[in-house]
């Protein structure tokens, strides 16, 4: 996954508001304790990160 599919699949589950605040402000577990931005920035796979917000945030299974 490239970061522009994943901020396009962000602002389209979460409208692009709400995208924006998840990815940097939201700390996941998961991902080191840090923001998906963050995360990215440190050199986490795009695809995982989506993955991770997926989960925390019970994106259907058509939408991943």
């Amino acid at each position: 996954m490239r970061l522009q599919e994943f901020w396009s699949r962000m602002e389209s589950q979460f409208g692009s508001m709400r995208a924006q605040t998840v990815a940097r402000d939201h700390v996941f577990g998961a991902l080191g304790e840090r923001t998906p931005v963050q995360a990215i920035e440190a050199g986490l796979p795009v695809r995982r990160v989506w993955l991770e917000i997926c989960q925390e945030y019970d994106v259907p299974p058509k939408d991943r």
